[in-house]
């Protein structure tokens, strides 16, 4: 059996830098949290934000044959971020957190997105040339989150969080249905799409986060190095 030492060190601590998220979260917790069953287990929650998602994935490809499909795209966005903030709530309030649940948490997240991505892409809505540019980056945050977790028992949150990334592709496809596939403008001779347009506003403090991130997760780990080796 874990002493309370051993139970409070192998604790996560959580960073949400992101007041929209915090309150988000609390609204979630509020009115639908507690209507969950008692039998619901957190990796079944995840799981129905993971099936969400996939269905928004297909959607965004179906959206080939005609925009409309998009609105299956955000419900799936919308079942994917409830569900992502849920199973984390049971987790915690019913003593049922796990390092398997973790793991199967954030590995339905890097799918999610990066899965999306391309579907907008083939789909036609998303040039490739920025889709291949914005692909790397939430997998490589949420791969840094992992190694905070992994050595510095934190889940720290990017600024731009969960709650804002689903955002943003909700305006994604929304703006998509309104103005189709077709070149807003032109660049230097490139087209640019009215999702292009919006995932370079948002892809940049994007990448500008993670790089963050990485830079501070390095520079606390060879901190951690220096002080275990004295």
């Amino acid at each position: 059996m874990m002493s309370k030492t051993q139970e409070s060190e192998s604790k996560v601590k959580k960073i949400i830098p992101s007041k929209l998220e915090t309150g988000f979260q609390q609204f979630l917790y509020k009115t639908i949290g507690k209507h969950i069953p008692k039998n619901m287990t957190p990796n079944q929650i995840t799981l129905i934000g993971a099936l969400g998602g996939l269905m928004g994935i297909i959607c965004a490809f179906l959206a080939r044959i005609h925009p409309l499909f998009l609105i299956g795209t955000v419900f799936g966005l919308i079942c994917h971020l409830v569900c992502d903030d849920l199973d984390g709530y049971v987790a915690r309030t019913r003593n049922m957190t796990s390092t398997a649940g973790g793991y199967f948490d954030l590995l339905t997240d890097i799918l999610h997105i990066t899965y999306l991505i391309i579907a907008l892409s083939f789909a036609g809505f998303v040039s490739f040339e920025i889709g291949i540019f914005l692909v790397p980056v939430y997998a490589l945050i949420i791969f840094t989150a992992m190694n905070y977790i992994l050595y510095l028992k934190e889940f720290l949150f990017p600024r731009l969080g969960p709650i804002e990334t689903h955002l943003f592709f909700i305006a994604i496809c929304i703006g998509s249905m309104i103005l189709g596939s077709k070149d807003i403008i032109s660049i230097w001779g490139f087209g640019l799409k009215f999702a292009d347009i919006v995932f370079i506003i948002g892809g940049i403090p994007m990448y500008y986060e993670m790089i963050r991130l990485e830079i501070q997760l390095f520079r606390r780990l060879s901190k951690k190095d220096e002080e275990e080796r004295k």
